[in-house]
């Protein structure tokens, strides 16, 4: 990992735009992507973290000139690898030279000709003339050695790699409680014959009965039915585990590990917003994310609770007493690459061993919670068997009072997803999400 040092400073132009408002020059465009990267690449802190800080620091950036710097940022994050390797034949700052791949890869190569040198014009076109499949193949997908390891050893790796390096698309759901998916594509179709509008009427996911695809980059936080609460942002695989849990009106459930509450919202949103659903979290922060979607969301039954840790008193109080846990543990987010590419960077192999043990640790402590007959849900938006089937195996030989349940017996009906084997588990390449896992278990004693 590279030493910190204090972000790029410079005097940059603070817009996209000239003072005649024309679009600003080429070469200020690569200007901001290699700083937007030069910061970045320090790996302080998640990738839209920074590049959310650095648009916020540059408030004179129109719409378009923010599309372009963050699909620039994160193209050149999912093939960091390989850009690296391209970049070491060029000449000049290693993050300019970075920025000026991500721009050619997004937005064409005789695009940028006029903003740059000689020398380099002459240097992207040598690297136009690479063949990439010459590559060893950690460097073609620009995967670190060991994830490219991990990757390997699962069925059809390359096209798995290929697809997690693929942008995703935005999905959003309906909210149960507000409106069906079918009146929300007849919203979506009508916002989209509007003049001016830039929201395109969507299509219905493939799996979840409440999903619906739109193009990535689709600006809806300003959509009425977004403000409403009518929808949610949330993956079709996340979706998909509402379905495992099950949960019915009136019963107690927990979000063990909540987060910003996109499965509790659903979850909320299924029990018809009664009983009384806990959503906890070790981090306040992201509880706080919570609080305007629930706002908007019409729930009254959700109760946000930030806990220590696992083992905190407040979870031990509610032992035997929960029809339905849900367990989405943290874990190294290998099947969120799509959205999140710098996670393969950031990641520290060292570090896995000390994460599955805090999986282990969350699940057996979720488990208590579960009354006699309940269900419990382990998930995680892993693609590694060390964090999915082998877990699960382990939980049920260390906990002889649950049993496993089939996920197809669950989500028959329900949903045409495909399984192979008694887990949900997903792969972008083969069912268009995120990678998700997940196991059922439940409690006969």
């Amino acid at each position: 990992m590279p030493a910190k040092r204090p972000p790029a400073r410079g005097n940059p132009p603070r817009s996209g735009r000239s003072a005649n408002g024309k679009p600003a020059p080429r070469t200020t465009r690569v200007d901001q992507v290699a700083q937007v990267l030069g910061e970045i690449l320090q790996w302080s802190g998640p990738a839209d973290g920074v590049l959310s800080r650095w648009l916020r620091a540059h408030p004179k950036l129109g719409a378009r000139d923010r599309g372009e710097i963050a699909e620039a940022v994160y193209q050149t994050l999912r093939h960091l690898r390989r850009y690296r390797r391209y970049a070491e034949s060029g000449s000049g700052p290693a993050s300019r030279r970075l920025a000026v791949l991500g721009l050619a890869d997004t937005l064409g190569e005789g695009a940028w000709r006029s903003a740059l040198t000689g020398a380099e014009a002459e240097w992207l076109a040598h690297v136009g003339r690479l063949d990439a499949q010459s590559l060893p193949r950690a460097v073609r997908h620009s995967l670190p050695d060991w994830l490219d390891d991990a990757l390997g050893r699962l069925d059809e790796p390359e096209a798995l790699m290929a697809a997690l390096n693929q942008p995703a698309a935005l999905d959003i759901r309906a909210n149960p409680l507000k409106a069906d998916r079918d009146a929300v594509l007849e919203a979506l179709r009508a916002e989209a014959g509007q003049p001016g509008s830039r929201i395109p009427a969507g299509e219905p996911m493939p799996w979840s009965p409440w999903g619906i695809r739109l193009p990535a980059g689709t600006p809806l936080q300003r959509w009425e039915r977004f403000l409403d609460g009518t929808v949610e942002v949330q993956d079709e695989g996340s979706q998909l585990l509402a379905l495992l849990v099950g949960p019915k009106r009136g019963e107690m459930v927990i979000d063990f590990c909540a987060g910003a509450g996109g499965k509790t919202l659903l979850l909320g949103a299924l029990m018809r917003s009664s009983g009384r659903l806990y959503a906890f979290d070790v981090s306040a922060a992201r509880l706080a994310r919570l609080t305007p979607r629930l706002a908007r969301s019409g729930l009254s039954n959700v109760e946000p609770v930030v806990i220590a840790n696992e083992n905190d008193a407040r979870v031990k109080r509610l032992a035997g007493k929960a029809q339905r846990v849900l367990v989405d543990a943290p874990c190294t987010g290998t099947g969120t690459l799509r959205r999140n590419p710098d996670i393969k960077w950031r990641q520290n192999p060292a570090a896995l061993e000390s994460l599955h043990a805090l999986q282990a640790s969350i699940l057996a402590s979720a488990a208590r919670c579960v009354a006699p007959g309940g269900r419990l849900v382990y998930a995680t938006c892993s693609l590694l068997p060390e964090e999915n089937e082998r877990q699960a195996e382990a939980f049920l030989a260390a906990h002889p009072g649950f049993r496993a349940v089939p996920a197809g017996e669950i989500l028959a009906g329900r949903t045409g997803v495909p399984l192979d084997g008694p887990h949900l588990k997903l792969r972008p390449d083969r069912h268009g999400t995120d990678g998700f896992f997940a196991a059922v278990f439940e409690r006969t004693s």
